[in-house]
């Protein structure tokens, strides 16, 4: 008899376009691989929406407030469904990057100098020496991201604009030069490094993410073997150190200039890595000996409660 998967998909946060393109992916592959396949949309009425379904598993292609933050993870606890990624505590603080900060340095991997800031103080003045990273504590996708550089006279002025939605606390991060470096672990295996590189030069924005030809994935990254073995290393250390499940992505910078200083840094733990044909996590299982299918079906397959 086929498994009913719900692939759970949209949601209400900010970055519900890209989950709809990562659900209809996941949810495609699946039905190709035999599965029976439900598409929800994720609204205020999920709980009773998956009542009445009764699926087999929920394959979460959510991401951000409420599908990547523990809330729709509580849910599917609640209502003994089984579901991918990890479960409610890790998701809750890979989410806050504040508390995953905290929780990643206690074992040992090394991340960026920083503080916690209200956006308002932001906006009025430096909160750091130039240049340095401002984001929302717990937003995704480069939402609400500032990089203030060298020379910059004031801070950005959006965060004083009254229409603003990425919540209220900033993270404050010293800015390092360098590398852009990302490598996903799936179940307790960490996979290969891909450098990205910004096609028009910037920094790995919104639109360097999600365009088509917006990026350049190098991989396997051209890295000195301990260097690559590091990255690797501090992946599968932060997936443990949260407590992840499943699939998760951790992006790194690397400053290897010729009067850098060798600093390699994890900036965040992403639990819920995008799925869509430009994203990292399928190109690097690819590179593993995973077809798409496989990955998704791998995902299915390592479903649970209590993650």
């Amino acid at each position: 008899m086929k498994r009913h998967v719900a692939v759970l998909m949209g949601g209400l946060s900010a970055e519900r376009e890209i989950s709809l393109r990562s659900g209809e992916a996941c949810a495609a592959a699946l039905e190709e691989k035999g599965y029976h396949v439900s598409r929800v949309d994720v609204g205020e009425d999920i709980a009773s929406c998956l009542a009445q379904m009764r699926p087999d598993v929920a394959f979460n292609a959510l991401h951000g407030k409420y599908g990547e933050d523990g809330c729709v993870q509580g849910l599917l606890e609640l209502l003994h469904i089984p579901y991918t990624h990890s479960g409610v505590l890790a998701s809750s603080v890979a989410m806050n990057k504040e508390v995953a900060k905290t929780l990643m340095a206690a074992a040992g991997v090394p991340t960026p100098q920083g503080r916690v800031v209200h956006r308002l103080e932001a906006a009025l003045g430096h909160v750091l020496p130039p240049p340095y990273v401002l984001k929302p504590v717990s937003e995704g996708s480069s939402f609400g991201v500032f990089i203030v550089g060298f020379g910059a006279n004031t801070p950005p002025k959006d965060l004083s604009d009254p229409g603003w939605s990425h919540g209220d606390m900033m993270l404050a991060e010293k800015f390092i030069s360098g590398r852009e470096l990302t490598c996903a672990v799936m179940g307790d295996r960490p996979l290969d490094v891909i450098e990205i590189l910004s096609a028009d030069g910037g920094w790995y924005d919104y639109h360097a993410k999600y365009t088509k030809g917006g990026s350049k994935h190098v991989l396997p990254a051209v890295l000195k073997p301990n260097i690559y073995q590091q990255i690797q290393e501090l992946a599968l250390k932060a997936h443990r150190a949260l407590g992840c499940r499943g699939v998760s992505r951790a992006d790194f910078r690397y400053d290897d200039r010729p009067d850098g200083a060798g600093e390699l840094v994890v900036l965040e733990v992403n639990t819920q890595p995008g799925m869509t044909e430009t994203s990292l996590v399928p190109e690097m299982a690819a590179y593993a000996g995973f077809s798409f299918g496989e990955l998704v079906q791998w995902m299915v397959e390592d479903a649970s409660c209590n993650r």
